[in-house]
């Protein structure tokens, strides 16, 4: 899995600055042409005369956020603020790494981002009433900043008791845990905004494992065993954390190193509090029982899970499933009541480039979402099956995709994660290069 680089402003690279708004839907997932409108496809050629534009109808909601150096992992952060909620406005936490040119320009940024109002057109809007956008209407983003040493190749967020707590990988080799009420209290709070930006606040983590002997990608929180944590490199060690009293862990040192190569991702059992899959570069998935001797661990294992590196993976919270995405491109859904037989149960080639995010939806256990370096983020139903009736219609008709296949988002640029939010149905975040998108289709 490769490295980014900031491609920012030397002032913002600095000063994480962060902004957003509205979206116009400037980036187009629909062909015009005279003869009428037709779905386009990427890797389409448009012909003279064809425009791309972007379909707002297909969105209830799409807004954009950008911080100054691009931040290429994130997470979501639970709130207090209801779930199931999708009245409007909307607001919402995250928190994210950035990836700067220099070392010593990175940090872990704390982002509450509200008023989020619904962008789709009623029926029977005046056009020119909705483009003229109320400044009370607008989409606002307050930030907290604490200094990280290094790029943060990926960050996890969860809750121990009554405190948001966050683990980071740094390029450096070092795992950070950070507690986050101070920025989340900043964020919340125009006083102690003013007071931690002033004093130029930035708690420092509250616990690091320099151990890893390379840096890594790899990292998950149990959502079974409150601060439980599994860590995995580049030089293909997996090391397991346990909380312990007084906001410390222990870092079993044996590590668990049944891959070859740099594992890439790893992600709890929801149900099984010991258990937990990895994947890997050596395009392995394992399955592990932690109750085991690291060395003995290691339970199942598809060694040729894809054609090239398995990038990540994602388990269904409600059904024995586990979908990973590769470098080949391809989508691989695994039943783990027949995972030892190594046979995907289903498979899926639509994107071009390596596969850079899977997740389940947290309440749908059909739906899952996908990003690559193609610049797509897809949105697929496991549920759906091609229609008979349509079997004999003409191609021209029909797009040539798999009827699984929900959604197509385009817009961003290097796509790195995509993320559904636990409370919000149907919202997504995602982050590239170019910034956050943050929607909701009409498809979920």
């Amino acid at each position: 899995m490769e490295k980014e680089g900031s491609v920012s402003g030397e002032e913002h690279e600095e000063t994480g600055q962060a902004d957003m708004d509205s979206d116009n839907c400037e980036d187009e997932e629909m062909e015009e042409e005279e003869g009428g409108d037709k779905v386009y496809l990427p890797g389409v050629t448009l012909k003279e005369g064809e425009e791309l534009v972007c379909d707002e109808s297909a969105y209830i909601f799409y807004h954009q956020a950008q911080t100054g150096a691009p931040c290429l992992s994130f997470d979501i952060i639970p709130d207090k603020l209801g779930d199931k909620r999708e009245e409007f406005p909307l607001t919402f936490y995250i928190v994210c790494g950035t990836q700067a040119e220099r070392t010593h320009a990175n940090n872990v940024i704390v982002m509450k981002m509200s008023n989020l109002q619904k962008t789709m057109k009623d029926s029977g809007e005046n056009s020119d009433e909705s483009e003229s956008e109320d400044e009370d209407d607008k989409p606002e983003l307050e930030s907290a900043m604490m200094k990280h040493t290094g790029g943060v190749n990926r960050i996890r967020t969860t809750v121990i008791g009554d405190k948001h707590v966050a683990a980071s990988w740094s390029e450096t080799g070092k795992v950070h845990i950070w507690d986050l009420t101070r920025p989340l209290q900043a964020v919340n709070d125009s006083s102690v905004m003013a007071t931690y930006t002033r004093t130029g606040a930035s708690p420092p983590p509250v616990y690091t494992f320099p151990g890893h002997q390379a840096e890594g990608f790899a990292m998950d929180w149990s959502t079974t065993t409150l601060g439980k944590l599994a860590t995995g490199d580049c030089n293909k060690n997996i090391h397991l954390w346990t909380p312990k009293d007084g906001g410390t862990w222990h870092v079993d040192q044996r590590p668990y190193s049944a891959h070859s190569a740099s594992v890439e991702d790893i992600q709890w059992s929801p149900n099984e509090e010991n258990v937990f899959a990895s994947c890997s570069v050596d395009k392995s998935i394992r399955i592990w029982d932690a109750r085991a001797a690291p060395h003995k661990a290691c339970m199942l294992t598809v060694e040729e899970a894809h054609q090239r590196d398995v990038n990540v993976i994602s388990w269904n919270r409600h059904e024995p499933f586990i979908v990973s995405g590769g470098d080949d491109g391809i989508l691989r859904i695994w039943d783990l009541r027949q995972f030892q037989h190594g046979k995907a149960v289903a498979v899926f080639k639509h994107h071009t480039a390596p596969i850079t995010s899977v997740e389940w939806n947290p309440t749908d256990a059909s739906v899952f979402a996908a990003s690559g370096s193609d610049n797509q983020i897809t949105l697929w139903d496991l549920a759906v099956e091609k229609d008979s009736e349509s079997a004999g219609s003409s191609k021209d008709e029909e797009p040539d995709v798999p009827p699984q296949l929900l959604f197509i988002h385009q817009g961003q640029k290097d796509i790195k994660e995509v993320h559904w939010h636990p409370q919000i149905p149907g919202m997504m975040t995602s982050t590239a290069h170019s910034g956050f998108d943050i929607f909701r289709t009409i498809s979920v």
